[in-house]
């Protein structure tokens, strides 16, 4: 049987052995394209957790006993028979969670208004059912309080990228890297977080290709670059832009493409040769090696380059702002076509698609304005807090994990009237909802899937599950609401609704994806796809990419380096630097993952990675202490593959509490958090080493 891998943005296609309705085996199919022939470990070993998958739906009993004298009493008498799940929970059958679902949601709206509702969730599951979902809560609802975990990864992305090239979205194939002369790559941890889409990075340097690896730390990846570079933390823009810079001093830019396709080049110019700061200010922070590798970079970027970045860009104070440098680059180097162009990778499986589907508060479907934008993720929070939010439907987001400022979150989720979650796997998140909806995973239903080259797959499903999809949850839901969804099955979902509504999804039909097959957007009516995005012209207005310059505003550490002694303290050591990211063994917050024993033990817990110098005054085991939080003790592991004074660890295990170190600070045009830069204490929770 083929399928789709349910994990990253990669979208590898499997091929799966199925016996006695379990899945037995996993490996890449051989004819898939985005898989590259190969899955890595999460793809092959990670489907355990369909043995311990949520069984079925669920109703709080502290609610049932809240709202039991208020419900109509046929509601009040199908109580009756209801029977324990666990001391929290009640097993409950799906018509009576719909109906209890329907009567609260519409009383709270009817008290407090539509917009006293929210809806987050969609990257996780099928397109269909994002669409659905937003449907839903602007529709039915009347909320205009939709949002996704893009709030978290690339919506800097798709705001970097739309105000300089009109789309937000991966501009060439995986692929196309073999045809790159140079592979940019900055702020991606790639063997961990996209292993496929490294294996071609690795594969095109042995067939040629220059690398440039960029980080704040050594990652793995670097083995194989020809030139790396180690930023001090928070200074992506700053290296971007002086980059750009570089190229406009030594006259390397592509005059030709310049005039022919961009619009604000003067302007642009203008304001990047007035800026205060450039290469030497790396220079004057004691950071020179950063200078020579801008000198060394600039004129490589005059080939043709395919420039690709992570959450280590996107996760910033300025992280649409550095998307739109990574974007200026390729602007001022003429850098779009065959193995060229820019290729932000993303992270959950359907995170594109639930975009591009409008499961966003300032795009409906197609990245349409909508009349009113809604709340992003965090705001919904402080609304809930504010009395504003009643209700909140969520669609396969832990958000008890995931999201920043966990102290707060915790505190909204509290305080929230009504929660309902549609979710695979227990989380933290379902222990506090009122109604959760078991739903079927990725590998128990069919559906289509946008990875982060704009590529549709088809899912199959693998196994046989009782349990509904998402979009037949919502649409049972908005029925009893009044609304008119009408959909019989997934495929009429796609081929009826999203690919008359959405443009770039017009020919997209299940009949062009069966078998492993699959077709990249904007698809015609045709059924002719795009592997290649902005050839002749742009997706803005008229056809040109327009510059955007933006001014980095020195903080973090290279600031400490450069004002160091002038400090009002006389602090002589530097302050501690936090960054995150993801292991190759486990997935977000480990709900899928660590249950397949092959992946726990390569990947237990998480582990703080800190330089061997440090190792006589931390010990073994320490807690971080940031101005939002402390971090349960985590265990450390020392490498020289981190710089003195910086630590790096996970975030995949609940208990850890790691995002309880951050807080409301987020890049300032999308509110995505800033999780790769933290200052922090450290504390010793063991008796550190004795010298001698």
């Amino acid at each position: 049987m083929v399928s789709v891998c349910t994990y990253c943005g990669v979208g590898c296609e499997i091929e799966v052995e199925v016996e006695n309705n379990k899945i037995q085996k996993i490996s890449h199919f051989p004819g898939g394209v985005s898989n590259g022939g190969g899955i890595c470990v999460k793809g092959r070993y990670g489907f355990k957790f369909l043995e311990k998958r949520l069984p079925t739906h669920l109703a709080k009993m502290e609610y049932i006993d809240k709202i039991a004298p208020q419900l109509p009493f046929p509601l009040q008498v199908r109580l009756a028979n209801l029977t324990p799940y666990d001391h929290r929970f009640y097993q409950i059958p799906f018509t009576l969670a719909v109906d209890l679902t329907s009567w609260q949601l519409g009383k709270i709206v009817e008290e407090m208004g539509g917009e006293a509702v929210a809806g987050i969730g969609g990257a996780r599951t099928n397109l269909e059912s994002g669409w659905v979902f937003q449907k839903f809560i602007r529709e039915v609802i009347g909320s205009p309080n939709v949002d996704n975990c893009a709030r978290v990864c690339h919506a800097p992305s798709l705001k970097g990228l739309k105000r300089t090239i009109g789309e937000g979205a991966s501009s060439l194939p995986f692929d196309a890297l073999f045809q790159s002369e140079v592979i940019f790559v900055i702020g991606s941890n790639t063997t961990h977080a996209h292993p496929m889409v490294a294996k071609r990075i690795i594969e095109a340097t042995r067939r040629g290709a220059k690398l440039i690896v960029v980080d704040v730390r050594e990652i793995e990846l670097m083995k194989f670059a020809d030139i790396s570079v180690i930023l001090p933390f928070e200074t992506n823009l700053l290296f971007l832009n002086s980059l750009a810079r570089e190229i406009l001093e030594k006259g390397l830019e592509n005059r030709e493409f310049i005039a022919r396709r961009t619009g604000n080049f003067s302007q642009f110019k203008t304001q990047l040769l007035s800026s205060p700061d450039g290469k030497e200010t790396f220079r004057r922070g004691g950071f020179g090696k950063v200078a020579d590798a801008i000198e060394k970079i600039a004129p490589l970027l005059t080939r043709k380059t395919a420039f690709l970045w992570g959450l280590g860009v996107t996760e910033h104070l300025d992280g649409s702002d550095a998307v739109s440098a990574i974007a200026n680059l390729a602007l001022l180097s003429g850098n779009f076509g065959e193995g060229a162009g820019v290729m932000p990778l993303r992270g959950q499986n359907n995170v594109q698609g639930a975009c591009d589907v409008g499961c966003l508060p300032y795009y409906l479907p197609d990245y349409q304005p909508p009349e009113k934008e809604g709340l992003k993720t965090p705001q919904i929070f402080d609304a809930i807090l504010e009395g504003k939010i009643g209700a909140v439907v969520n669609m396969g987001e832990d958000l008890l994990q995931i999201h920043p400022n966990q102290n707060k979150v915790a505190k909204a989720i509290e305080k929230l009237p009504f929660l309902v979650v549609l979710e695979v796997m227990e989380s933290r998140i379902v222990e506090k909802a009122d109604i959760v909806f078991a739903v079927k995973s990725g590998y128990e239903k069919e559906g289509v899937y946008v990875n982060a080259e704009r590529r549709l797959h088809l899912t199959q499903p693998l196994v046989t599950s009782h349990l509904p999809d998402d979009w037949e949850v919502i649409q049972k839901i908005a029925q009893k609401m009044g609304g008119e969804f009408n959909f019989a099955s997934t495929r009429e979902v796609l081929e009826e609704g999203i690919a008359r509504e959405v443009g770039r999804f017009a020919g997209a039909r299940y009949a062009r994806l069966k078998n492993g097959k699959s077709l990249q957007w904007p698809i015609a009516p045709s059924g002719e796809d795009t592997p290649i995005l902005h050839r002749e012209k742009f997706s803005t207005p008229d056809g040109l990419g327009y510059f955007h310059f933006a001014q980095w505003e020195p903080r973090g550490e290279l600031q400490w380096h450069l004002t160091k002694g002038k400090t009002p303290t006389g602090d002589i050591s530097p302050p501690w630097y936090l960054t995150t990211g993801r292991d190759i063994s486990q997935y977000n917050n480990g709900s899928q993952t660590d249950p397949a024993p092959q992946l726990h033990r390569k990947y237990p817990e998480d582990v703080l990675l800190v330089n061997p110098i440090h190792r006589p005054q931390l010990g073994e085991r320490v807690q971080l202490k940031s101005q939002f939080g402390v971090s349960a003790p985590v265990k450390v592991r020392y490498t020289s593959k981190i710089r003195p004074y910086t630590l790096y660890t996970t975030f995949h295990f609940a208990q850890s509490r790691v995002n309880f170190l951050f807080g409301d600070e987020a890049d300032r045009h999308t509110l995505t958090a800033r999780f790769k830069s933290v200052e922090v204490e450290v504390i010793p929770v063991e008796t550190p080493e004795k010298e001698g």
